[in-house]
């Protein structure tokens, strides 16, 4: 069994990629593991300040919710990520996420697998090549950290659309199976 934690970053009601994430969730637990689900509305999360206190704090010198996040991830084996595609790249507040999770470089984090799912309105093959590279570069930072998978659910233009889209919703599932 694996503690796994599901990270939705997008604010918006009826969140296309919090749909798929939640799809990931059932099929995690199905398979056995510990699931634990956060989402980023209604959290209060500044931007980094560059002052790396982190570093010897062990922990971000701003109080918010993202050291709670932070913490969350350091003790969880498993990293899902789920992110709307906009312009071409991650949600800002999943970027300022990871910004503010500095203090993890110099811990004893757990996590080894980390995934991500994400949607956009555009449904082209190479759409989230740039969200796929930006997680590749904060996961390059980590001994012994892989991107197992990745999950791109393209044609979600409004609102709730993903629940419309049997076949990704069941890829979401099946992810979650797999991990």
């Amino acid at each position: 069994m694996k503690k796994v934690l599901i990270i939705s970053t997008s604010l918006r009601a009826g969140s296309n990629s919090e749909i798929l994430a939640k799809e990931v969730a059932k099929g995690a637990k199905e398979k056995g593991h510990k699931v634990e689900f956060v989402s980023l509305k209604n959290k209060k999360i500044a931007f980094c300040k560059g002052c790396l206190a982190c570093q010897k704090l062990g922990k971000c010198a701003i109080k918010d919710d993202a050291n709670k996040i932070t913490e969350k991830i350091k003790k969880s084996d498993v990293i899902v990520w789920a992110t709307p595609v906009y312009y071409y790249e991650m949600a800002g507040q999943m970027k300022t996420v990871i910004d503010r999770a500095n203090s993890l470089y110099s811990s004893d984090y757990k996590f080894r697998e980390v995934y991500l799912v994400t949607t956009s309105t555009e449904d082209s093959k190479d759409v989230a090549d740039r969200v796929i590279s930006g997680v590749q570069g904060w996961i390059d930072c980590f001994d012994n950290v892989k991107l197992k998978k990745t999950l791109s659910g393209g044609g979600a233009e409004g609102p709730n659309d993903t629940k419309n889209m049997p076949k990704l919703l069941k890829q979401a599932y099946e992810m979650g199976k797999k991990i």
